[in-house]
């Protein structure tokens, strides 16, 4: 087959592409990546084949400009729940409206889109994978009559709102129905001569890395796939302090690299984290930029500062976690069995941490309730209660039970074949 993956240019959507990319490479198919210019070193560091198109999106001016507007709307909303009655119809509606206008549409922007379906139509691929948030894929995969699926690293959240969206308006006329999302991609495909079809936003089915508790089971067709841990464009280096066992009981602490590069309003106060680790016995690994830590009154003497270190290396010598809530974090814990205390603060970062926590794998703290003493608390609950090291233990073998990227590629080509027979074997 031929097949093509696209994400928009962020590393920490991209990284959960590349393992499966991988294992269609090796399995004998043509694997090409698209996307916006500024991922193409990510894209080609993993050894992968680079379609840039279209002009770099400009999400992150769009989040200094009304990041805070955008994000405030969803703060006191039960939005990541999988409890859509929980969820008025006047919230869906905004929600759909301030995701289509200041995210989907953003990081799809018209010269990305454009260039994406002329690529389509050249190269003719039989499967176009996407990132979930990649709308791009869908319809170049319609444009071109290859047949699509998404890639899912994280819950299903996102369709699960949407979907009951349609679901709150589907006895309303056609009228008073609102639906941003679907106006805007039946827009730009009747630009590329296609029609909108519902799958064009859940893809003709989903590859799906969540385990079991934390996958949201929203009746669509989906593949379940294992988490394999991908390092990304950073080196994936292991450290001579890494190679011996640690003389205490070491913990991570990370805030990601993602809002590193934005100026995402982030809730964590480095300090506070700080603060309430300094006494422990035991031996810190902080993750800081030059910028971060430049924000910190006081290393702790049980703190080893470090600006990169490859989770993939280091979980499997540490005890806990505690992290900002980001996808790849939270999975390269889980499927290392390490308990985490996940600092959630909106959308499917406190989902992730809500279900770690109702596994037994570790506990959340949002991040807008943060103080010294609570996060010391669930800190040391985390190291000493045994439960919690069990309940890692019981996630990390339900991730181990899924099919590995490769034992999934077999199940990729029947249902290619299923939605596109004539152009396979070309």
């Amino acid at each position: 087959m031929r097949v093509l993956l696209t994400a928009f240019a962020q590393d920490a959507h991209l990284n959960g592409i590349v393992p499966l990319a991988w294992a269609l490479r090796t399995a004998g198919h043509e694997v090409r990546v698209a996307s916006q210019p500024a991922a193409v070193e990510s894209i080609t560091r993993a050894g992968l084949t680079a379609v840039p198109v279209g002009g770099d999106h400009r999400m992150d001016d769009v989040i200094r400009t009304v990041g805070h507007g955008m994000l405030a709307h969803h703060l006191e909303r039960d939005y990541l729940e999988n409890r859509p009655e929980r969820l008025s119809l006047d919230f869906l509606r905004a929600s759909d409206a301030m995701l289509t206008a200041t995210f989907y549409s953003q990081i799809n922007n018209e010269s990305m889109i454009d260039e994406l379906v002329d690529h389509a139509r050249f190269w003719k691929p039989d499967l176009v994978l996407w990132e979930p948030f990649t709308f791009a894929g869908a319809v170049a995969a319609k444009a071109s009559g290859a047949a699509h699926a998404r890639l899912l690293s994280f819950p299903d959240l996102f369709s699960n709102a949407h979907l009951a969206l349609r679901r709150r308006q589907s006895g309303l006329p056609r009228e008073l129905r609102d639906d941003p999302l679907e106006e805007w991609l039946a827009y730009t495909l009747d630009r590329h001569g296609a029609a909108f079809d519902p799958d064009v936003v859940t893809g003709q089915w989903s590859v799906d890395q969540m385990p079991p508790g934390v996958r949201m089971e929203l009746g669509l067709p989906s593949v379940p796939m294992r988490y394999v841990p991908y390092n990304g464009p950073n080196p994936a280096v292991v450290p001579d302090w890494l190679r011996e066992p640690p003389a205490r009981r070491r913990v991570c602490l990370t805030l990601g690299l993602t809002i590193r590069d934005t100026e995402f309003p982030n809730a964590i106060d480095v300090n506070e984290v700080f603060a309430s680790i300094a006494d422990l016995d035991v031996e810190v690994v902080a993750t800081l930029s030059e910028k971060e830590l430049a924000q910190v009154s006081r290393v702790p003497d049980n703190t080893r500062v470090v600006d990169h270190v490859a989770l993939l290396a280091l979980m499997p010598s540490c005890a806990a976690i505690v992290h900002h809530g980001g996808a790849g974090t939270w999975a390269t814990a889980a499927v290392h069995g390490v308990p985490q205390v996940a600092l959630g603060w909106m959308w499917d970062a406190i989902y992730r941490a809500q279900r770690v926590e109702e596994l037994g794998a570790g506990l959340h703290l949002h991040s807008e309730g943060l103080s010294v003493e609570v996060l010391r608390d669930k800190l040391v609950r985390v190291l000493e209660e045994p439960s919690f090291g069990e309940g890692a233990r019981r996630l990390r073998r339900a991730m181990l039970a899924a099919p590995s990227p490769n034992e999934v590629v077999p199940r990729i080509e029947k249902l290619t074949a299923r939605h596109q027979p004539v152009a396979i074997g070309r």
